[in-house]
């Protein structure tokens, strides 16, 4: 019965103790005159999750998979204590060690090294057991040279990696990691996929969110679906992960909000994602295998954001990355941004072969080194082929074909039988 609710708007207000809410309540009626006289909107509430139940055995792997805005984080929140539930409970046997975000429980200003026992010592180790495991967490992460810098100068990837070497090496008897995959190259993902293995099959318990259904897939037999906020299905993964690709349908726009779940500092904000021909503003919800077509990222800065970088990738029906452009790959600097806008990436020869995709999108403030906003998974496209040539490239959607079509010319040397010459 977990439920999470959030008030929004300028009357959202806690109170901690009881003279605050005596206070509140002398001065609500004070409070609603003036908002009526001010124009101002009364808070609206949000459900983050509602009426949410399940069960996770000791040593089971479960995913938890949905769309951006399903509640995904919010549980993991509730189950990590760092928010309390509006309503229901959240019983958790055993040690937890969590990774919501890049440098969860690091201070900015201690080193490598003194984070890795103070984060050890919040998870309740002892410094023996934290020495133990040392060398284990240093080898994983690959700091060793800056193990006694500030973690304040590290980059993501470097608080990424220690943060997660931490939580996975020292022992917990439940790990709940939400979406570490996204930060990364594909050898420390490989890595952290194994270890996470590793640590399922020791006889602990793991909660995974990712949009990567490949990562789910293979880690996870088990999945639960939110949407809304609500337990849509739990079971299988491979029939979990199924039917929701299935409920995505293809558009050719989408527009993001406030709600929209995302990642960054904020600083800038895309609005809404569009899907064009190559020649005119005419909107596509289906693309052809090698016809050009146009991705347009609209956005909103509040402030000028100087030498933004826009980029967006094609990721398979199990999450996997096929294609991935930014605006810098072939010298295209943008200088600044300010207000609302948008900006368009021509796709002249799309070699991906027939099949349902989905987009990732994002802007990284270069100057900051930092991502101004990330949305994973958040429209489905359909490759298909054109009917004028189906007949000539139906082998193109024949199964285990991959992912990508490359130009190939084939051929044969001449060869002499008896009299004559064959080619």
């Amino acid at each position: 019965g977990l439920s999470k609710r959030y008030r929004l708007g300028r009357g959202a207000r806690a109170t901690d103790t009881l003279r605050d809410g005596v206070a509140a309540w002398l001065r609500a009626p004070l409070q609603r005159m003036r908002a009526r006289a001010d124009g101002d909107v009364a808070p609206e509430n949000l459900w983050a999750l509602r009426d949410v139940s399940f069960e996770v055995r000791e040593g089971e792997a479960l995913g938890v998979i949905g769309r951006n805005g399903a509640g995904k984080s919010t549980l993991l929140k509730i189950l990590s204590r760092i928010t309390e539930p509006t309503s229901g409970r959240a019983r958790l046997h055993g040690r937890v060690a969590s990774l919501l975000e890049v440098g969860t429980g690091f201070h900015p200003e201690l080193t490598g090294r003194e984070n890795i026992f103070l984060n050890g010592a919040i998870l309740g180790m002892t410094r023996a057991e934290i020495r133990r495991d040392f060398d284990a967490i240093i080898a994983f992460a690959g700091v060793d040279r800056f193990l006694d810098t500030p973690v304040k100068r590290y980059s993501s990837g470097m608080q990424m990696r220690l943060a997660f070497g931490v939580a996975a090496h020292l022992t917990p008897e439940i790990l709940i990691v939400d979406e570490v995959l996204a930060v990364g190259d594909h050898e420390f993902q490989r890595r952290c996929l194994g270890k996470m293995n590793e640590v399922a099959h020791s006889g602990r318990t793991v909660l995974f969110v990712s949009h990567n259904m490949a990562a789910i897939e293979e880690l996870c037999p088990r999945s639960l679906l939110l949407k809304k906020g609500q337990v849509e299905r739990v079971g299988p993964t491979s029939e979990i992960v199924a039917h929701y690709l299935s409920t995505t349908a293809a558009r050719s726009a989408w527009e993001f909000d406030e709600h929209t779940e995302r990642e960054g500092t904020g600083s800038a904000r895309v609005t809404r994602l569009e899907l064009l021909a190559a020649d005119a503003d005419t909107p596509l919800t289906t693309l052809t295998f090698r016809q050009p077509f146009r991705v347009r990222v609209h956005y909103r800065a509040a402030n000028r954001l100087p030498d933004p970088r826009f980029g967006f990738a094609l990721l398979s029906d199990k999450g996997e990355r096929v294609f991935q452009t930014e605006t810098t790959e072939l010298n295209h600097h943008i200088p600044a941004i300010e207000g609302t806008g948008w900006c368009d990436c021509l796709v002249t020869a799309p070699n991906v072969l027939p099949g349902r995709y989905y987009l990732e999108v994002w802007i990284v403030e270069r100057v900051n080194v930092a991502c101004a906003d990330h949305l994973f998974h958040v429209g489905r496209v359909e490759i298909g082929v054109d009917p004028a040539q189906a007949e000539h490239l139906t082998y193109l959607t024949y199964p285990g074909r991959g992912r990508v079509f490359m130009d190939c010319r084939w051929s044969q040397p001449e060869r002499t039988e008896g009299n004559h010459v064959a080619t």
